[in-house]
Formats: structure tokens, C-alpha cells, sequence
């Protein structure tokens, strides 16, 4: 059986060959990737641009940049026929293909967030060592600890002011250093799609910045929404704990500070929503004003069959409705998880309608294709490119990112003025 024969749909005059090859695992990898450039420019808000309401979040979002990116590689892997091969981009990379591109833009950045945390928890590190070493009758699972985080000093126990001083520039340079490679890492998928000549709605030049400035997006939701959710969990853990005492001024306390960061954060997610918009506006309306030979059949898929895509759930429900949410006064906790889950949806829809999309109508210009998501998997294939298979993709951060703040703590972690 071909490939993409078992979920495609054809209508009208369609070519023998023509498929949806490209499925929901290709729309999970752009929109993997744009989670980690978003959280990595939030952190980055703080470590170069020193907005200090920031400082707390930046050290989450960090962490959770660099739990996102192993996932980024994961889509690709499933949707490989050979996924096995797939560690070649790695091993050879050069710039004659933007997909070769990858391996060494993937493994650029992967070095600086693990430099960037290094540098951001080294004090962490050595004061737990030390006082683990130090720790007479350590237990099975306190010489574990201990040797790990020996290991991750790498041998640095300098805890001076100029030590310090010097792991602060270093965060600064490589946050710094970071923004431009995040954005490339992500812009480079838009610029994969862009360069498709053949395709009449992936050739545009401004794919490239609008991939960038909606992956910013859905990645401050994200960060958003986790820690939310983080906050909340911190809360009944505090709550479970100190049962028999009174907690209502701790739990008081970790609400107005959950309420400050999220607040502060969300006035720059609407600010990159707006700019995200325009250039998803500004390229419709182009398209429209050009008018080239292919608007016929891009008109009638854009306006016609995935009208309620593109108009309802992208732009209604991913991008008008949270941006009202947000813009109302007196944010509440409630409010910020829906207008962050839908900012969500409508990035991941702007990433389905263009994967997707682009492939819903025939080279012929006389047909057009359907894509039917497998939501029951009854082999490998229709469990990697269907609905579990994308599950899979999105629920891996999050089990990573758990494992990370047993190791890195995101809250409470003393850390260099």
C-alpha cells in the first residue's frame, strides 16, 4: 500500500500519485519547534533585556526550552520510513539542504541552553555537592545525588562575587547569543515550506517570519499555562503537607505571586499576538490583491472548504477570542488558562492549516484531497501518523520536563544578584 493512501480522501480530477504525505506528525514538528524557540525568548526577556517581574518565569521557561528540544526531533523520527537513518542529519550536517541545515542549527542551540542552565544553576550545584559531601551517613539515594551533582559542577566550586559576576555575564551573553539561533532554528521549518515553488500556498516569502513570530506566541502560552498549572500543584502539595497547621498565608502568598508573573507575561504574549496577526493578515491580503494564477483553487480552499479551519478555530477561536480574554482588566487565573489553551489551538491550527492545506488540493488545479486523522490505530503506521502518535509527541515534554526539576529547581533556587 502506498503511503498516505489509507488516510487520503480524492475529489474531482486528482493525479494517480498524489497523496496527504506529509500528516499530523509534520504539523506536530513546526509546531514542537516553535514551543522551544517561544520559551527560550521569554527567558531571554529577563537574562538580556533585565525585566526583573520576569525573573521567576525565566528560569521555568528555561528549563522547560530545554525539555521541549529533544521532543523537536521526535516528529521527524515517526514520520520517517527509516527512522533509523534519521541520526544522519546529525552526524553529517552541511548546509547544501535546509534539512541538513538542521543538524547543525539543532546542535548549536541544544549547546547554548545547556551552557545557559549550567551557568544559571552552577551555584546550585556546588552548594549541594558540598553540603552532600559534607552530609555524614548518606543514604543509597543521597550518594546518587551527590555524585551527580559533582558531576555537573565539572569540577567549577569557585562561589567568589567575580565567580558570580562571571556566570551572570555568561548567561547575558549566551541568552543573548540564543534569540537569533531559536528564531533561526524555527524560522528555518517556514523557510522549508517557503521555498516549495510547486506549492501555491507555502510560496511566500513572509512564511519565514510568520512561522517566528507565532512560534514566540505559542511559546509564552505555553510557559503561561504550565506554570499555572505548576503553581497550582505547588499549592495542594503545600496544602497536603502542613494539613494540621494553618496554611492560608502561604498558599495567600504563592497566589499573588502566581498572579504577578502571569499578568506581567501576558502583556508580552499580546504583544506578539498582534504582530503574529498582522503578517497572517498581511499575507491573506496579499495573496488576494496578486491574485496569481493559482488564487482560483487557493480561493475556494481558503474561503470554502477550510473556512472553519482557518476563520473559526484559527482566527476566531486561536487568536480574537484570547486576545479579548487578555485585554480585559482585572486578569484572573481562570481567564488566562483559556485565552493561553486557545492561543495554543489557534498556533497549532495555523500549523495544521498550512501543512495540511497545502496539500488539500491536486497539482492538476481540478481536485482536491481530504485527510482523514486515524483516531483508532490498527498497525504501526496509523499509530504513528494519527492521533496517538501526536499525543505521544505532546505529552513527552511534560514527562521530561518533571525529570529536569529533579535536577534543576525551578522555584526557590538561590541564585546570584
Amino acid at each position: 500500500m502506498v503511503h498516505g493512501e489509507v488516510w487520503t480522501i480524492k475529489e474531482l480530477f486528482v493525479y494517480p500519485n498524489e497523496y496527504i504525505y506529509w500528516t499530523v506528525q509534520i504539523v506536530m514538528y513546526p509546531f514542537m519547534t516553535g514551543l522551544v524557540a517561544g520559551a527560550f525568548v521569554l527567558s531571554s526577556l529577563y537574562h538580556v533585556f533585565g525585566v526583573k517581574q520576569l525573573k521567576e518565569i525565566s528560569r521555568f521557561s528555561l528549563v522547560f526550552s530545554f525539555a521541549l528540544l529533544p521532543v523537536a526531533l521526535l516528529p521527524l523520527l515517526l514520520h520517517l520510513q527509516q527512522p533509523l537513518r534519521g541520526i544522519e542529519v546529525m552526524l553529517t550536517p552541511h548546509f547544501t539542504s535546509a534539512i541538513a541545515a538542521f543538524g547543525i542549527v539543532f546542535s548549536v542551540y541544544g549547546l547554548i541552553v545547556a551552557s545557559e542552565l549550567w551557568f544559571v544553576y552552577r551555584r546550585y550545584f556546588v552548594e549541594t555537592a558540598l553540603a552532600l559531601r559534607e552530609k555524614a551517613g548518606r543514604s543509597l539515594a543521597e550518594n546518587i545525588r551527590y555524585r551527580l551533582y559533582r558531576l555537573l559542577t565539572l569540577g567549577a566550586y569557585d562561589l567568589s562575587e567575580q565567580a558570580q559576576e562571571l556566570d551572570d555575564k555568561a548567561v547575558k551573553i549566551l541568552a543573548g547569543a540564543g534569540i537569533p539561533v531559536a528564531c533561526f532554528l524555527h524560522g528555518y521549518a517556514g523557510f522549508i515550506f517557503g521555498s516549495v515553488k510547486a506549492n501555491a500556498l507555502w510560496m511566500t516569502p513572509l512564511m519565514p517570519v510568520i512561522f517566528i513570530c507565532s512560534a514566540v506566541v505559542s511559546g509564552i502560552a505555553l510557559c503561561i499555562l504550565t506554570y499555572i498549572v505548576t503553581m497550582e500543584i505547588r499549592k495542594l502539595i503545600v496544602a497536603w503537607r502542613r494539613k494540621p497547621l494553618p496554611v492560608l498565608p502561604l498558599s495567600e502568598e504563592l497566589k499573588s505571586a502566581e498572579i504577578q508573573v502571569v499578568t506581567m507575561t501576558t502583556r508580552y504574549l499580546v504583544m506578539f499576538m498582534v504582530l503574529a496577526i498582522t503578517l497572517e493578515l498581511l499575507d491573506l491580503i496579499f495573496r488576494g490583491y496578486t491574485a496569481v494564477k493559482s488564487w482560483d483553487i487557493l480561493r475556494s480552499v481558503i474561503y470554502g472548504r477550510d473556512f472553519f479551519n482557518i476563520f473559526v478555530l484559527q482566527y476566531g477561536l486561536g487568536n480574537l477570542v484570547p486576545f479579548v480574554l487578555l485585554l480585559l482588566p482585572r486578569l484572573t487565573i481562570r481567564r488566562a488558562i483559556l485565552a493561553t489553551t486557545l492561543v495554543l489551538l489557534g498556533v497549532f491550527m495555523m500549523r495544521w492549516n498550512v501543512v495540511i492545506g497545502g496539500q488539500a488540493f491536486s497539482s492538476s488545479f481540478a481536485g482536491y484531497m481530504h485527510y482523514q486523522l486515524p483516531i483508532v490505530p490498527h498497525d504501526w503506521e496509523t499509530f504513528r501518523e494519527g492521533l496517538c502518535g501526536a499525543l505521544m509527541v505532546g505529552v513527552a515534554p511534560f514527562i521530561l520536563f518533571w525529570l529536569l526539576c529533579k535536577i534543576f529547581p525551578v522555584f526557590d533556587c538561590p541564585e546570584s544578584e
